[in-house]
């Protein structure tokens, strides 16, 4: 596998990594059980410090940091100063919330019998991420892991290997002990060895459904923990009686963050008849204002993908759209020529539930729109899919639309506000869209043994 940072804005090579040897990996292996061995007889307090000093690195180097994911993956500069912050905002939220959510807990039965529950670490966690927010993937699975006292072994993404070695680079940077965290440059066939090493007992991946298929089932193979954070065909659902303004700038800003490459994004939305005509003209007037451009210019508003792949695989696949019936409302929806990756906007219509690419997640700046009138239909074409990760609700109707939130089958939904995650509480999905959670106290007892002493 070749892990080359390739600028997405011009097509440039930028660096080349060398891939990681067997011997190498063996040697994070080794790293890696001493470090759970010794984090087992210190204090959470010690870690604790250390991830501090971590979330500290990345704010003081805001703007290093925050370069290499626009260079290696096209986020517009300031997008990409926000993921370094948030960054650090998961590391500090375990830093303080960690050792609290390990605390001992107390059972008991009616027999008069009780037990202690105890969160233990398990060992070597392999992390599997992907490119589209390239350090807080990694850290939602590092910093619980690491105060749990888990070590984590990194497999990113190929078109980012410059954002992967930061990651450790920040590492070593804040002092973190070897062995707590190591990124590997490797292939698949290794991946799989990694996953059946003994010493390895986790699997966390964020991906796409067939990476996610594949590894899920290594993992069982070898009978290891494993969670899984894949893709979305998120609604957003606009009630007649909701607030237009915030509704439509919700939207477009959950449909178009990060040129649309989010797992949460806004792809399907489902508005009520009373107000579509004017809901639809509020979000066309947005998408008009969207400047392709270079992502280090702080005036480009609209990014290119991640790469050239990403983009020729976005183009097949609207235009496998169309061809199954469902056609363009607004934007250009021919090839943007030339070295770089971008994608003209759209937004398209028509989508029905016998088009071949009905359940197909596209990631990019491309929104899909339904016309409904009644709430029974919007849920049963919100229900009508293989995935449930996220998605939103716009109702003035608070309370009602709770209701209504309970009803869509997904792992996360946000009413009145584009979908996003916060370090306090948990992410994940259902369905296809994988299993597990990731952040909160939740997040970091995925892989702890949670040991029942019953006195």
């Amino acid at each position: 596998m070749s892990y080359k940072a390739i600028n997405p804005y011009n097509g440039e090579l930028i660096r080349e990594f060398a891939a990681t040897s067997d011997q190498e990996v063996e040697a994070a292996l080794k790293n890696a059980e001493l470090f759970y061995q010794t984090a087992k007889k210190e204090p959470i307090s010690k870690r604790a410090a250390l991830l501090a000093r971590l979330a500290t690195e990345f704010t003081d180097h805001l703007e290093k940091y925050a370069r290499y994911l626009t260079t290696n993956m096209g986020k517009r500069i300031d997008e990409a100063r926000s993921e370094v912050k948030k960054n650090a905002a998961f590391a500090n939220y375990y830093v303080h919330a960690g050792e609290k959510a390990l605390k001992n807990q107390t059972y008991s039965n009616a027999a008069g019998k009780t037990a202690q529950l105890e969160f233990s670490s398990i060992g070597a966690i392999l992390s599997v991420e992907p490119w589209n927010f390239p350090y807080t993937q990694i850290m939602r699975v590092f910093a619980p892991n690491f105060i749990l006292g888990n070590p984590v072994l990194l497999k990113h993404a190929s078109i980012v290997p410059e954002c992967a070695q930061a990651f450790e680079d920040a590492c070593h940077a804040a002092g973190l002990p070897a062995g707590a965290f190591k990124n590997l440059f490797v292939d698949y066939d290794q991946v799989n060895k990694i996953i059946a090493d003994p010493r390895v007992q986790g699997v966390a991946l964020t991906g796409s459904e067939k990476a996610g298929a594949t590894l899920a089932a290594e993992a069982g193979k070898n009978l290891k923990k494993s969670t899984m954070e894949l893709g979305g065909t998120d609604v957003c659902i606009v009630l007649n009686d909701a607030d237009l303004e915030t509704a439509i700038a919700g939207a477009v800003s959950a449909r178009l963050n990060n040129a649309g490459q989010v797992c949460t994004a806004a792809k399907r939305y489902l508005v009520q008849s009373k107000i579509y005509d004017k809901f639809l003209a509020g979000i066309i007037a947005e998408f008009k204002q969207k400047k392709l451009g270079d992502p280090l210019d702080e005036q480009t508003t609209l990014a290119p993908l991640s790469s050239k792949k990403a983009q020729q695989n976005l183009q097949k696949q609207v235009a496998n759209v169309l061809a199954g019936g469902s056609k363009v409302l607004w934007g250009d929806p021919r090839p943007v020529e030339g070295p770089g990756a971008f994608f003209n906007p759209l937004i398209i219509t028509g989508m029905t539930f016998d088009n071949p690419m009905y359940d197909t997640e596209l990631f990019g700046p491309v929104a899909q729109i339904y016309k409904v009138d009644t709430e029974a239909e919007m849920l049963k074409i919100a229900n009508h899919s293989n995935y449930g990760l996220g998605g939103a609700i716009y109702s003035q109707d608070a309370q009602h639309a709770q209701q209504l939130a309970s009803q869509v089958e997904t792992g996360q939904i946000a009413i009145n506000q584009p979908l996003s995650s916060h370090p306090e509480f948990p992410f994940g999905g259902v369905k296809k869209s994988g299993y597990g959670r990731e952040l909160s106290d939740l997040g970091i007892r995925e892989f702890a043994n949670i040991k029942t002493i019953l006195k």
